[in-house]
Protein backbone atom coordinates (compact mmCIF):
# COMPACT_ATOMS: atom_id res chain seq x y z
CA UNK A 1 0.00 0.00 0.00
CA UNK A 2 3.00 2.30 0.49
CA UNK A 3 3.34 2.63 -3.31
CA UNK A 4 0.00 4.39 -3.67
CA UNK A 5 0.27 6.27 -0.37
CA UNK A 6 3.61 7.83 -1.23
CA UNK A 7 2.53 8.61 -4.78
CA UNK A 8 -0.70 10.34 -3.77
CA UNK A 9 1.00 12.29 -0.98
CA UNK A 10 3.61 13.52 -3.46
CA UNK A 11 0.93 14.38 -6.04
CA UNK A 12 -0.89 16.57 -3.52
CA UNK A 13 2.38 18.19 -2.47
CA UNK A 14 3.10 19.13 -6.11
CA UNK A 15 -0.43 20.44 -6.68
CA UNK A 16 -1.34 17.76 -9.24
CA UNK A 17 -4.96 17.60 -10.33
CA UNK A 18 -4.70 14.04 -11.69
CA UNK A 19 -2.59 10.94 -11.24
CA UNK A 20 -2.27 8.30 -13.98
CA UNK A 21 -0.94 4.84 -13.20
CA UNK A 22 -0.18 2.45 -16.06
CA UNK A 23 1.75 -0.80 -16.03
CA UNK A 24 5.16 -0.64 -17.63
CA UNK A 25 5.84 3.04 -17.02
CA UNK A 26 6.34 5.60 -14.29
CA UNK A 27 3.21 7.22 -12.81
CA UNK A 28 2.29 10.46 -14.57
CA UNK A 29 0.94 13.62 -12.89
CA UNK A 30 -1.12 16.40 -14.45
CA UNK A 31 0.12 19.69 -13.03
CA UNK A 32 -1.44 22.96 -14.25
CA UNK A 33 -2.92 21.09 -17.20
CA UNK A 34 0.36 19.50 -18.33
CA UNK A 35 1.24 15.80 -18.03
CA UNK A 36 4.57 15.24 -16.27
CA UNK A 37 6.34 11.96 -15.53
CA UNK A 38 6.84 11.47 -11.80
CA UNK A 39 10.07 10.51 -10.06
CA UNK A 40 8.56 7.20 -8.92
CA UNK A 41 9.70 3.89 -10.39
CA UNK A 42 8.08 1.94 -13.21
CA UNK A 43 4.86 0.21 -12.12
CA UNK A 44 4.85 -3.50 -12.90
CA UNK A 45 1.72 -5.50 -13.68
CA UNK A 46 2.12 -7.16 -10.31
CA UNK A 47 2.30 -3.74 -8.62
CA UNK A 48 -0.86 -2.68 -10.43
CA UNK A 49 -2.82 -5.71 -9.25
CA UNK A 50 -1.55 -5.09 -5.73
CA UNK A 51 -2.96 -1.55 -5.95
CA UNK A 52 -6.30 -3.00 -7.08
CA UNK A 53 -6.40 -5.26 -4.03
CA UNK A 54 -5.67 -2.40 -1.66
CA UNK A 55 -7.60 0.41 -3.33
CA UNK A 56 -10.93 -1.01 -4.55
CA UNK A 57 -13.72 -0.75 -1.96
CA UNK A 58 -15.79 -3.85 -1.36
CA UNK A 59 -18.95 -2.55 -3.00
CA UNK A 60 -17.32 -2.16 -6.46
CA UNK A 61 -15.29 -5.39 -6.55
CA UNK A 62 -18.00 -7.57 -8.05
CA UNK A 63 -18.71 -4.97 -10.74
CA UNK A 64 -15.01 -4.64 -11.54
CA UNK A 65 -14.61 -8.42 -11.85
CA UNK A 66 -17.53 -8.47 -14.26
CA UNK A 67 -17.08 -5.27 -16.27
CA UNK A 68 -13.32 -4.68 -15.82
CA UNK A 69 -13.82 -1.06 -14.80
CA UNK A 70 -15.06 0.80 -11.74
CA UNK A 71 -15.62 4.32 -10.41
CA UNK A 72 -15.18 5.02 -6.72
CA UNK A 73 -13.80 7.52 -4.24
CA UNK A 74 -10.69 7.05 -2.13
CA UNK A 75 -9.47 8.92 0.93
CA UNK A 76 -5.75 9.09 1.61
CA UNK A 77 -5.22 10.83 4.94
CA UNK A 78 -6.90 14.21 4.65
CA UNK A 79 -7.06 14.01 0.85
CA UNK A 80 -9.87 12.68 -1.30
CA UNK A 81 -9.64 11.27 -4.82
CA UNK A 82 -12.14 10.29 -7.50
CA UNK A 83 -10.85 7.07 -9.03
CA UNK A 84 -11.50 5.26 -12.28
CA UNK A 85 -9.90 1.82 -12.54
CA UNK A 86 -9.99 -0.14 -15.80
CA UNK A 87 -8.09 -2.81 -17.69
CA UNK A 88 -5.80 -2.00 -20.60
CA UNK A 89 -4.10 -4.92 -22.36
CA UNK A 90 -5.29 -7.02 -19.44
CA UNK A 91 -3.50 -4.94 -16.80
CA UNK A 92 -5.06 -2.53 -14.27
CA UNK A 93 -4.82 1.15 -15.14
CA UNK A 94 -5.85 4.05 -12.89
CA UNK A 95 -6.93 7.65 -13.32
CA UNK A 96 -7.21 9.49 -10.00
CA UNK A 97 -8.60 13.03 -9.70
CA UNK A 98 -7.69 14.98 -6.56
CA UNK A 99 -10.84 16.46 -5.05
CA UNK A 100 -10.15 19.43 -2.83
CA UNK A 101 -11.58 19.11 0.68
CA UNK A 102 -12.73 22.72 0.89
CA UNK A 103 -15.46 23.67 -1.56
CA UNK A 104 -14.44 26.91 -3.31
CA UNK A 105 -16.95 29.67 -3.95
CA UNK A 106 -17.65 31.41 -7.25
CA UNK A 107 -15.17 34.21 -6.54
CA UNK A 108 -12.35 31.78 -5.73
CA UNK A 109 -13.06 29.89 -8.95
CA UNK A 110 -13.14 33.12 -11.01
CA UNK A 111 -16.68 32.32 -12.14
CA UNK A 112 -19.18 34.97 -13.30
CA UNK A 113 -21.33 36.58 -10.58
CA UNK A 114 -24.43 35.59 -12.56
CA UNK A 115 -23.98 31.98 -11.46
CA UNK A 116 -25.05 33.00 -7.95
CA UNK A 117 -28.43 34.15 -9.24
CA UNK A 118 -28.81 31.12 -11.48
CA UNK A 119 -28.03 28.79 -8.55
CA UNK A 120 -30.93 30.22 -6.53
CA UNK A 121 -33.50 29.49 -9.23
CA UNK A 122 -36.61 27.98 -7.62
CA UNK A 123 -37.10 25.33 -10.30
CA UNK A 124 -35.91 24.10 -13.69
CA UNK A 125 -32.83 22.32 -15.03
CA UNK A 126 -29.33 23.75 -14.75
CA UNK A 127 -26.67 21.88 -16.72
CA UNK A 128 -22.95 22.30 -16.12
CA UNK A 129 -21.17 21.05 -19.21
CA UNK A 130 -17.73 20.79 -20.77
CA UNK A 131 -15.13 18.27 -21.75
CA UNK A 132 -13.33 15.93 -19.34
CA UNK A 133 -11.18 17.89 -16.88
CA UNK A 134 -12.89 21.23 -17.51
CA UNK A 135 -13.97 21.73 -13.89
CA UNK A 136 -17.64 20.74 -14.21
CA UNK A 137 -17.78 18.90 -10.89
CA UNK A 138 -16.11 21.74 -9.00
CA UNK A 139 -18.49 24.33 -10.44
CA UNK A 140 -21.47 22.12 -9.62
CA UNK A 141 -20.16 21.76 -6.05
CA UNK A 142 -19.88 25.55 -5.81
CA UNK A 143 -23.49 25.88 -7.01
CA UNK A 144 -24.72 23.47 -4.32
CA UNK A 145 -22.66 25.17 -1.63
CA UNK A 146 -24.05 28.56 -2.67
CA UNK A 147 -27.57 27.23 -2.18
CA UNK A 148 -26.49 25.65 1.11
CA UNK A 149 -25.16 28.94 2.49
CA UNK A 150 -28.04 31.05 1.14
CA UNK A 151 -31.31 29.17 1.57
CA UNK A 152 -32.99 26.47 3.63
CA UNK A 153 -33.70 23.77 1.05
CA UNK A 154 -33.76 19.98 0.97
CA UNK A 155 -30.98 18.83 -1.36
CA UNK A 156 -30.49 15.23 -2.48
CA UNK A 157 -27.52 14.22 -4.61
CA UNK A 158 -27.06 11.02 -6.63
CA UNK A 159 -23.40 10.56 -7.50
CA UNK A 160 -21.09 7.89 -8.91
CA UNK A 161 -18.94 8.31 -6.91
CA UNK A 162 -19.39 11.04 -4.30
CA UNK A 163 -16.69 13.65 -4.80
CA UNK A 164 -17.13 16.73 -2.61
CA UNK A 165 -18.53 16.19 0.86
CA UNK A 166 -21.15 18.73 1.94
CA UNK A 167 -22.08 19.70 5.48
CA UNK A 168 -25.47 21.18 6.32
CA UNK A 169 -25.35 24.95 6.78
CA UNK A 170 -28.79 26.36 5.96
CA UNK A 171 -29.92 23.45 3.80
CA UNK A 172 -30.40 19.77 4.59
CA UNK A 173 -28.23 17.67 2.26
CA UNK A 174 -28.30 13.91 1.69
CA UNK A 175 -25.62 12.49 -0.59
CA UNK A 176 -26.13 9.05 -2.15
CA UNK A 177 -23.39 7.08 -3.84
CA UNK A 178 -24.30 4.57 -6.52
CA UNK A 179 -23.21 1.09 -5.48
CA UNK A 180 -22.97 2.05 -1.82
CA UNK A 181 -26.18 3.89 -0.89
CA UNK A 182 -28.27 2.83 -3.88
CA UNK A 183 -28.00 0.00 -6.37
CA UNK A 184 -28.09 2.16 -9.49
CA UNK A 185 -28.96 5.61 -10.83
CA UNK A 186 -32.24 4.15 -12.07
CA UNK A 187 -33.32 3.01 -8.61
CA UNK A 188 -32.29 6.26 -6.94
CA UNK A 189 -34.10 8.40 -9.50
CA UNK A 190 -37.21 6.26 -9.19
CA UNK A 191 -37.52 6.95 -5.46
CA UNK A 192 -36.05 10.45 -5.14
CA UNK A 193 -39.41 12.20 -5.54
CA UNK A 194 -40.63 10.49 -2.36
CA UNK A 195 -37.77 11.97 -0.34
CA UNK A 196 -39.22 15.51 -0.26
CA UNK A 197 -36.46 17.22 -2.30
CA UNK A 198 -36.35 20.87 -3.30
CA UNK A 199 -33.10 20.39 -5.21
CA UNK A 200 -31.95 17.20 -6.94
CA UNK A 201 -28.36 16.83 -8.13
CA UNK A 202 -27.71 14.09 -10.67
CA UNK A 203 -23.95 13.65 -10.89
CA UNK A 204 -23.95 13.03 -14.62
CA UNK A 205 -26.61 12.93 -17.32
CA UNK A 206 -25.97 9.52 -18.85
CA UNK A 207 -28.98 8.37 -20.82
CA UNK A 208 -32.59 8.92 -21.81
CA UNK A 209 -33.91 7.49 -18.55
CA UNK A 210 -31.90 9.82 -16.32
CA UNK A 211 -32.88 12.86 -18.37
CA UNK A 212 -36.55 11.83 -18.32
CA UNK A 213 -36.35 11.72 -14.51
CA UNK A 214 -34.77 15.18 -14.54
CA UNK A 215 -37.53 16.52 -16.79
CA UNK A 216 -40.23 15.04 -14.56
CA UNK A 217 -38.69 16.58 -11.45
CA UNK A 218 -38.32 20.00 -13.11
CA UNK A 219 -41.90 19.91 -14.43
CA UNK A 220 -43.20 19.31 -10.91
CA UNK A 221 -41.43 22.36 -9.51
CA UNK A 222 -38.02 21.08 -8.45
CA UNK A 223 -34.57 22.46 -9.23
CA UNK A 224 -32.41 19.85 -10.99
CA UNK A 225 -28.62 20.21 -11.24
CA UNK A 226 -26.54 17.95 -13.44
CA UNK A 227 -23.42 17.68 -15.59
CA UNK A 228 -23.02 16.65 -19.21
CA UNK A 229 -20.08 16.12 -21.54
CA UNK A 230 -20.41 18.72 -24.28
CA UNK A 231 -18.12 21.10 -26.17
CA UNK A 232 -20.37 24.17 -26.17
CA UNK A 233 -23.59 25.27 -24.48
CA UNK A 234 -25.73 24.97 -27.61
CA UNK A 235 -24.28 21.54 -28.42
CA UNK A 236 -25.61 20.34 -25.06
CA UNK A 237 -29.14 20.46 -26.44
CA UNK A 238 -28.31 18.12 -29.31
CA UNK A 239 -26.42 15.82 -26.93
CA UNK A 240 -29.61 15.47 -24.88
CA UNK A 241 -31.78 14.91 -27.95
CA UNK A 242 -29.37 12.22 -29.17
CA UNK A 243 -30.39 10.15 -26.13
CA UNK A 244 -33.74 9.59 -27.82
CA UNK A 245 -34.92 8.03 -31.10
CA UNK A 246 -35.98 10.55 -33.79
CA UNK A 247 -39.71 10.04 -33.22
CA UNK A 248 -39.37 11.09 -29.55
CA UNK A 249 -37.03 14.05 -29.96
CA UNK A 250 -39.71 16.65 -30.71
CA UNK A 251 -41.57 15.92 -27.49
CA UNK A 252 -38.34 16.01 -25.45
CA UNK A 253 -37.24 19.27 -27.08
CA UNK A 254 -40.58 20.94 -26.23
CA UNK A 255 -40.31 19.73 -22.63
CA UNK A 256 -36.74 21.02 -22.45
CA UNK A 257 -37.88 24.41 -23.79
CA UNK A 258 -40.22 24.79 -20.82
CA UNK A 259 -37.97 23.39 -18.07
CA UNK A 260 -34.42 24.49 -18.95
CA UNK A 261 -33.06 27.27 -16.73
CA UNK A 262 -29.48 27.57 -17.96
CA UNK A 263 -26.51 25.78 -19.49
CA UNK A 264 -23.07 26.61 -18.12
CA UNK A 265 -20.22 25.33 -20.28
CA UNK A 266 -16.56 25.58 -19.25
CA UNK A 267 -13.05 25.46 -20.66
CA UNK A 268 -9.93 25.90 -18.55
CA UNK A 269 -7.45 28.33 -20.09
CA UNK A 270 -3.80 28.69 -18.96
CA UNK A 271 -3.39 31.88 -16.96
CA UNK A 272 -0.54 34.36 -17.23
CA UNK A 273 1.86 33.55 -14.41
CA UNK A 274 0.65 29.98 -13.93
CA UNK A 275 -2.54 28.12 -13.10
CA UNK A 276 -5.74 28.25 -15.10
CA UNK A 277 -8.86 30.40 -15.32
CA UNK A 278 -12.29 29.25 -16.54
CA UNK A 279 -13.72 30.54 -19.79
CA UNK A 280 -17.44 30.17 -19.22
CA UNK A 281 -20.13 30.09 -21.88
CA UNK A 282 -23.60 30.79 -20.49
CA UNK A 283 -26.91 30.10 -22.19
CA UNK A 284 -30.03 31.21 -20.32
CA UNK A 285 -33.49 30.09 -21.36
CA UNK A 286 -34.67 33.53 -22.39
CA UNK A 287 -37.82 33.96 -24.53
CA UNK A 288 -35.55 33.98 -27.61
CA UNK A 289 -33.81 30.73 -26.65
CA UNK A 290 -37.11 29.10 -25.75
CA UNK A 291 -38.59 30.10 -29.11
CA UNK A 292 -35.61 28.64 -30.97
CA UNK A 293 -35.97 25.38 -29.04
CA UNK A 294 -39.68 25.18 -29.76
CA UNK A 295 -39.09 25.80 -33.47
CA UNK A 296 -36.23 23.28 -33.60
CA UNK A 297 -33.74 25.96 -34.65
CA UNK A 298 -30.93 24.73 -32.43
CA UNK A 299 -28.36 25.74 -35.05
CA UNK A 300 -29.17 29.39 -34.24
CA UNK A 301 -28.65 29.07 -30.48
CA UNK A 302 -25.01 30.17 -30.72
CA UNK A 303 -26.13 33.46 -32.27
CA UNK A 304 -28.73 33.92 -29.51
CA UNK A 305 -26.02 33.46 -26.87
CA UNK A 306 -23.72 35.98 -28.58
CA UNK A 307 -26.42 38.65 -28.75
CA UNK A 308 -27.84 37.94 -25.28
CA UNK A 309 -25.27 39.81 -23.21
CA UNK A 310 -27.97 42.03 -21.67
CA UNK A 311 -29.51 38.88 -20.21
CA UNK A 312 -26.16 37.68 -18.85
CA UNK A 313 -25.32 35.29 -21.66
CA UNK A 314 -21.86 35.04 -23.16
CA UNK A 315 -19.96 32.88 -25.64
CA UNK A 316 -16.54 31.33 -25.12
CA UNK A 317 -15.09 33.96 -27.43
CA UNK A 318 -16.59 36.76 -25.36
CA UNK A 319 -15.37 35.22 -22.09
CA UNK A 320 -11.84 34.70 -23.43
CA UNK A 321 -11.79 38.24 -24.89
CA UNK A 322 -12.45 39.65 -21.41
CA UNK A 323 -9.68 37.54 -19.85
CA UNK A 324 -7.20 38.73 -22.48
CA UNK A 325 -8.21 42.37 -21.98
CA UNK A 326 -7.73 41.98 -18.22
CA UNK A 327 -4.24 40.59 -18.79
CA UNK A 328 -5.13 37.27 -17.17
CA UNK A 329 -4.73 35.20 -20.35
CA UNK A 330 -2.22 35.59 -23.17
CA UNK A 331 -3.50 36.21 -26.68
CA UNK A 332 -1.83 33.00 -27.85
CA UNK A 333 -3.53 30.81 -25.24
CA UNK A 334 -6.84 32.61 -25.70
CA UNK A 335 -6.86 32.04 -29.45
CA UNK A 336 -6.00 28.38 -28.90
CA UNK A 337 -9.08 27.90 -26.70
CA UNK A 338 -11.51 30.08 -28.65
CA UNK A 339 -14.43 28.56 -30.52
CA UNK A 340 -13.83 30.98 -33.40
CA UNK A 341 -10.16 32.06 -33.31
CA UNK A 342 -10.40 34.29 -36.39
CA UNK A 343 -13.37 36.18 -34.96
CA UNK A 344 -11.54 36.63 -31.65
CA UNK A 345 -8.43 37.87 -33.49
CA UNK A 346 -10.59 40.50 -35.23
CA UNK A 347 -12.22 41.49 -31.93
CA UNK A 348 -8.81 42.03 -30.34
CA UNK A 349 -8.05 44.44 -33.22
CA UNK A 350 -11.27 46.33 -32.48
CA UNK A 351 -13.30 44.82 -35.32
CA UNK A 352 -16.75 43.56 -34.32
CA UNK A 353 -19.12 42.21 -36.96
CA UNK A 354 -22.85 41.89 -36.33
CA UNK A 355 -23.16 38.50 -37.97
CA UNK A 356 -25.08 36.94 -35.05
CA UNK A 357 -27.85 39.53 -35.21
CA UNK A 358 -28.12 38.96 -38.96
CA UNK A 359 -28.52 35.23 -38.38
CA UNK A 360 -31.20 35.79 -35.76
CA UNK A 361 -32.96 38.23 -38.06
CA UNK A 362 -33.22 35.55 -40.70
Amino acid sequence: MSIIQNLLDRAVELGASDVHIKSGQRPVLRIEGTLQESEFGVVSVRDAWRIVENLLPEHVREGFDREHEADFSHEEGANRFRVNCFLSHGAPTFALRHVKTAIPNFEQLNLPDLLGRIALSPRGIIMTTGTTGSGKSTTLAAVINHINTSECRRIITIEDPIEYLFHDIKSIISQREVGLDTGAFRAALKHVMRQDPDVIMIGEMRDAESFLAALTAAETGHLVLTTLHSGTANQSINRILDFYPPDEQNQVRMALASTLRAVICQRLVPAVGGGVVPAVEIMINTPTVRKLLEKNQTEVLAAAIETGTDDGMQTFNQAIYQWIKKGKVSEEDGLRQATNPETLRMNLKGIFLDEARRILGQ
